[in-house]
């Protein structure tokens, strides 16, 4: 059902995207336990698209817009988007893993953001820390009668409260059978704006920030999104369906 530019989805099809969150949250966690200091983003990336294929599903992100990869691993002061290849993980890094999985035509998409080797500088952790939760404040928002803004308001109050920036120029999306569905989703604005949040809605909110700048440029590879001040950065994403009841995780890789 179409409704304002958004497809509504019904409770069975919320629940065949399930399917693929929980194949994605399993990947997810499993590919971050994988990310210790040797090793490459390529192995990290080999390691995913087999255990997705290995459950029925297949990598969302690899061949989409000539993406080349199933995940997309992004180091440090990069933000999104990074093509995995030869480069060796080091003890302290701060890694973007952004995982895309579609099982019988529907996807969940989701991200995390890990320090490799456990430890990194105090401004990474406390930068994690923060992601994270303005991610969860998002999905609170996620409410049915709430306006699409809330959302994004919720997710900045945190965000800059804490001294950080949000990437104003990356957002989130509506998901489905597509990977990007309308409406998009920023992450920062005033509240009670935009669309109407109803049951069936569902959402891929990702808050993307940055140490020190809300600035970002793209490589010359055309994707690796860098922020502008070589400043650390991360990115932390959950699929999530607007209901009766509330926001439903549909990859709860938080859980496992």
């Amino acid at each position: 059902m179409f409704r304002g530019g958004i497809i509504l989805k019904t409770p069975e099809q919320i629940e065949a995207m399930a399917q693929a969150g929980r194949i994605h949250a399993r990947c997810l966690k499993m590919i971050a336990q994988k990310a210790r200091p040797g090793v490459t983003t390529a192995e990290l990336d080999e390691a995913a698209e087999r255990f997705i294929r290995s459950q029925g599903a297949v990598p969302s992100f690899k061949g989409y817009n000539g993406f080349p990869a199933s995940i997309c691993a992004s180091p440090n002061s990069m933000v999104v988007h990074g093509i995995p290849g030869p480069y060796k993980l080091q003890r302290g890094d701060v890694l973007s893993i952004d995982i895309g999985v579609t099982k019988d035509g529907w996807v969940a998409d989701g991200a995390v953001t890990v320090i490799v080797g456990g430890e990194g500088p105090p401004e990474a952790e406390r930068l994690l820390k923060t992601t994270e939760r303005s991610l969860h404040a998002g999905v609170a928002a996620a409410q049915p009668g709430n306006r699409l803004s809330d959302i994004s308001h919720a997710i900045q109050r945190v965000v800059e409260g804490d001294g950080f920036f949000v990437i104003r120029s990356l957002v989130g999306h509506g998901i489905g059978q597509r990977m990007h569905e309308d409406p998009q989703v920023p992450n920062y604005g005033p509240p009670g704006r935009g669309p109407v949040l109803q049951p069936g809605t569902v959402l891929a909110i990702e808050p993307m920030t940055a140490v020190g700048t809300d600035d970002v440029y793209t490589a010359d590879d055309g994707w690796s999104v860098y922020s502008a001040d070589g400043s650390l950065t991360a990115h932390f994403e959950f699929t999530v369906a607007v209901t009766e009841h509330g926001p439903r995780i549909l990859n709860p890789w938080h859980e496992l």
